[in-house]
């Protein structure tokens, strides 16, 4: 069994920054991706930034440049280090794993916390 818990949401300006955190914990032989997934009302959720246990990642467009995925393998945390925020970036952020443990292996989503982007 696996949890994940995301901090680091809350309101900041446009062109402002924020941080997030995602903590993967229990009984974790394997991660093989970390990921960042976003949700604003009445849309769609999107994927946002991937991260694999070989440490290539991807981006959405609308992202590039400004968002930056990274882990702390010893941590079992990903990290979306967000740059120059605009309106549109805001939304309910949720992570997203694909671990294996000793009994399975599957996908795992956080709670989500809150960015909100505004003046």
């Amino acid at each position: 069994q696996v949890q994940l818990v995301e901090s680091g949401g809350g309101l900041v300006q446009p062109g402002g920054s924020l941080r997030l955190s995602c903590v993967a914990s229990g009984s974790i032989a394997s991660i093989y991706s970390m990921s960042w997934h976003r949700q604003a009302p009445g849309k769609q959720r999107e994927a946002v930034a991937i991260i694999t246990s070989g440490g290539s990642t991807n981006y959405a467009d609308s992202v590039k440049g400004r968002f930056t995925i990274s882990r702390d393998d010893a941590k079992n945390t990903v990290y979306l280090q967000m740059n120059s925020l605009i309106p549109d970036d805001t939304a309910a952020y949720y992570c997203h794993a694909y671990i294996a443990t000793i009994t399975i292996t599957s996908h795992y989503w956080g709670q989500g916390t809150q960015v909100t982007v505004s003046s």
